[in-house]
């Protein structure tokens, strides 16, 4: 009798195996969006759901429901659909289109009037939250604790999330400075374990400047609030802060990012809880020179 390992190529009983390689996930040089598709999915910490972020046309993430809808089963408001990786709103003319996830979120109350069918799956999927429930395989989040801006992101902030102003505009970051992590995918298809705020690079400068308004938002009391000031820094430094890399994946652009950048676009009448008037102690690091 002749024994077959399980290296020989063929199983038990002599048939051939079939050997699958790995293809590497690649991104066109010409996509505004230097995504992965491997970094898109996530889970929604309300129902369990799959979700997948995308990146809208203001660069502000949204979560859509992972597979296509018939578009004359969705309200015209609810409609959005893909281009080079970008989510866009309203339909693209073809019979398809995406919704977003909050929509169809048994958890949560719709964003726009359903019809029959988006009904029928919103109970479809809160039959398997019930299951996924009961066999302790998820425990939901309450309504109660969870971020307004949950649903956008990946991560959720906390209350020392900074506000950092790069590029002539203000965003607020999902974690403090020295915890902003570069996005970009390693040689081993794994996130770099990098900070955007390298040792070797200039860093940013804690100022109190005024609240505001910006970019035509509304006119608020005059004030001052701690911003993390990269204004001062050279334009490609502030794009590579703004792209959420670090000085070596800044220098490879043909590397895919595994994560969404985690920029917020500050808005101070929303964000409210997260103006501070004094500076932190201690400040941090600055930029040489500072």
């Amino acid at each position: 009798m002749r024994s077959t390992s399980a290296s020989s190529g063929r199983h038990w009983d002599g048939s051939r195996r079939a050997t699958r390689r790995p293809r590497p996930l690649q991104v066109a040089g010409t996509s505004p969006s230097r995504l992965l598709r491997a970094g898109h999915s996530g889970r929604c910490r309300q129902c369990g759901h799959r979700i997948d972020f995308y990146q809208r046309a203001d660069q502000r993430p949204i979560a859509l429901h992972h597979t296509e809808l018939a578009a004359t089963q969705v309200p015209e408001a609810c409609r959005w659909h893909l281009s080079s990786g970008i989510a866009y709103p309203h339909g693209d003319g073809s019979p398809w289109c995406r919704i977003p996830h909050a929509v169809l979120c048994p958890r949560r109350t719709p964003l726009c009037r359903t019809g029959p069918h988006l009904e029928t799956l919103r109970r479809q999927l809160a039959v398997r939250t019930r299951r996924l429930t009961d066999t302790g395989a998820f425990t939901p989040t309450p309504a109660s604790t969870q971020a307004p801006d949950s649903d956008s992101a990946p991560d959720a902030g906390s209350s020392a999330r900074p506000v950092v102003q790069l590029l002539l505009c203000r965003y607020l970051a999902q974690h403090v400075v020295d915890d902003i992590r570069c996005v970009a995918q390693t040689r081993h298809r794994h996130r770099c374990t990098h900070p955007v705020l390298a040792p070797t690079a200039p860093g940013g400068t804690w100022r109190l400047l005024p609240t505001g308004p910006h970019r035509g938002q509304l006119t608020l009391p005059d004030g001052l609030m701690a911003v993390y000031d990269l204004g001062h820094l050279p334009y490609s430094e502030q794009l590579r802060w703004r792209a959420q890399r670090c000085p070596q994946h800044a220098a490879a652009p043909g590397a895919a990012d595994l994560a969404l950048a985690e920029w917020q676009p500050f808005d101070p009448l929303l964000h409210t809880a997260h103006i501070h008037t004094r500076l932190p102690h201690p400040p941090g690091r600055q930029a040489k020179g500072q």
